[in-house]
């Protein structure tokens, strides 16, 4: 049985939070919540009109649970530098109202139920953590949610996964402290397709036939995203002409590329996501090219994906949903980023959490403090905050569906960003020119640094 079955919010004590947030909303409106503000600057205000002149409280215990070790290191050690580099940040400025936070980390290795559950558990029961701080954990499923709402604690993570729309959306009392902030997946396939299609309305790119080559893997994730791609290809004018699944780890893409040369397709689309085995792909591919523009879902945004390919990889598209922006509040912070983690560290990727926990921390300190495990009238309301909040960070804006807890993505969404760019966190793309150098935004627009350049590969 869960603790929280135990302990659901009468109606005084939502009663109690509902005004508490119609007070939070009017101070809001004074002092900038909700505006494009820094993260930094909101805490140090907070502090400062508290009489906080120091973090030298009691330490307030923060975990995550990522893979340190594993296929998923790359993105676990961001994801640590990342926490690690906001907590630093925020402890300069006073803390949550004065008590500094401590980071503890568990390694789930290959991330699956057996390894995230067991880290979560020691950080709550062991470590006594307020707040778990994640990037993803991408073998989980929904497991480890159970754990959270038995403690109450918050989580904020970016498992990009569209079951957080469904459990959350299915017991919202149960899961009130469970937050992605950044959209779910299921955005990714129609995203990619809009992209395309706008190249061409922009005159950046003549399609030569209709034809689309769709690659996934056998994981929920990747396949989720090739459908939404394919179900949205007719809206366009496009056909898909292969659908092709892999097992991964791929070494041997010539079965597959095979296939793609005997269609000749306009577009490729690829939603495996692993960084060396898409630079295998396109080491296989750039001796013997179509004529087609080459995505790539995620995994392209690490160094790896550069560091293997070499030159074939010059030309490649790839999308993020949530990644720091190339913009002046995005570049201070990828540069401040690359001088303290090397420049071999991959800021896209260690922004995620570092916004995570600026958005925990603000909550925090609007909600007059944070809770501990059990405490579920404090968290109720640093939960409340969360999804009052529209936090412009270093990824853009995140904005959460209320009855989802996740993140909206902008353009994508239309109906709730209606063009507004301060509603919703960019779907981002970004084309690599030169394999030497970062990869450029090229869309969408106004974060757009340089716009789509025709791959080298083409005739």
């Amino acid at each position: 049985m869960h603790i929280f079955s135990k302990r659901s919010m009468t109606d005084v004590q939502r009663e109690k939070v509902g005004n508490t947030r119609r007070d939070i909303l009017k101070t809001a409106a004074l002092g900038g919540v909700g505006t494009a503000a820094v993260g930094a600057g909101m805490i140090a205000n907070m502090n400062m009109a508290k009489g906080v002149k120091a973090a030298d409280g009691d330490p307030i215990p923060i975990g995550q649970g990522a893979g340190y070790t594993g296929w998923g290191a790359a993105d676990g050690n961001e994801f640590r530098n990342g926490l690690n580099m906001a907590i630093e940040e925020i402890n300069a400025m006073g803390g949550v109202l004065g008590r500094p936070l401590e980071p503890y980390f568990e390694d789930t290795t290959d991330q699956g139920p057996d390894q995230v559950i067991p880290a979560f558990q020691r950080l709550i029961d062991s470590k006594g953590v307020h707040a778990i701080i994640n990037g993803y954990n991408a073998s989980v499923a929904t497991a480890e949610y159970d754990v959270i709402a038995d403690s109450g604690i918050l989580y904020l993570h970016n498992n990009t996964d569209q079951s957080q729309h469904d459990v959350i959306s299915s017991d919202p009392e149960k899961y009130f402290s469970v937050f992605q902030n950044d959209p779910v997946e299921t955005w990714y396939g129609p995203g990619v397709v809009r992209f395309v299609n706008g190249l061409e309305g922009e005159n950046l790119w003549q399609r030569p036939n209709n034809r689309v080559a769709i690659i996934t893997i056998a994981q929920r994730y990747s396949v989720r995203i090739a459908e939404g791609a394919r179900d949205t290809l007719p809206e366009a004018g496009f056909e898909n002409a292969l659908f092709e699944t892999v097992s991964f780890p791929v070494t041997d893409w010539g079965p597959v590329l095979a296939k793609v040369r005997e269609i000749d397709p306009a577009v490729i689309i690829c939603t495996h996501w692993l960084p060396q085995d898409q630079a295998q792909f396109m080491l296989q591919f750039t001796p013997n090219p179509t004529n087609s523009i080459v995505y790539f879902q995620y995994g392209a945004s690490l160094n790896a994906f550069r560091e293997i390919g070499g030159p074939a990889v010059n030309g490649t598209i790839y999308a993020t949903v949530i990644g720091a922006l190339q913009d002046k509040m995005g570049m201070a912070f990828q540069n401040k980023y690359r001088a303290k983690f090397g420049e071999d560290s991959t800021p896209m990727v260690g922004s995620q959490t570092y916004d995570g926990c600026y958005l925990w921390a603000i909550a925090a300190s609007l909600a007059g403090g944070s809770g501990e495990p059990g405490d579920f009238d404090q968290n109720v309301k640093v939960a409340d905050r969360l999804r009052s909040l529209i936090y412009r960070g270093v990824n853009g804006t995140c904005r959460f569906y209320p009855e989802y807890q996740a993140a909206v993505p902008y353009p994508t969404d239309q109906e709730n960003c209606e063009n507004d760019p301060s509603l919703g966190m960019p779907h981002l793309f970004l084309q690599i020119p030169d394999h030497k150098k970062p990869p450029v935004l090229i869309s969408p627009d106004p974060y757009t640094i340089q716009k789509f350049q025709t791959p080298p590969w083409f005739s």
